[in-house]
């Protein structure tokens, strides 16, 4: 997908009036452009014969690149709002407290974890998760 930065800008500006709190906004953005498309077409509009003046090289997928871009999984409905680009996806919020207490009771239980030791296995299943421990320690290592 291809948008101008003022198209972004605008369609994330337009959204951010209409939130009201915890909304997860869906752009359209019009159809998927294949880049090798786009870039025989940016050669040929130069005047120049892709191939031939200009070569295509195809690199392959970077990190973090994808060949399909999937906006909303299949669980998840959308819903429209008064501005034809911007739709709001509605997604089922799972109670996932219960579950977690679970597993917590199980690494406690059944694997003898200690509470250090349970927090440590949450950062490394989720990278993304800070304990209060890792924010001291980033404190601290600010500060010295």
């Amino acid at each position: 997908y291809f948008m101008t930065i003022p198209e972004a800008c605008q369609l994330v500006l337009e959204a951010g009036f209409m939130g009201n709190g915890g909304e997860i906004f869906v752009f359209d953005m019009g159809k998927p452009v294949r880049i090798a498309d786009m870039a025989v077409n940016m050669i040929k509009l130069s005047g120049l014969e892709p191939g031939k003046d200009i070569k295509i090289e195809y690199t392959g997928l970077r990190p973090g690149e994808k060949l399909y871009e999937e906006l909303l999984s299949a669980e998840e409905k959308i819903q429209p709002t008064h501005h034809e680009k911007i739709k709001i996806a509605k997604v089922d919020r799972k109670d996932y407290k219960t579950e977690v207490l679970n597993v917590i009771a199980s690494l406690r239980n059944v694997y003898g974890l200690s509470d250090v030791e349970v927090v440590d296995f949450f950062e490394l299943l989720v990278p993304e998760y800070k304990s209060a421990k890792q924010a001291l320690n980033g404190s601290l290592e600010k500060k010295n």
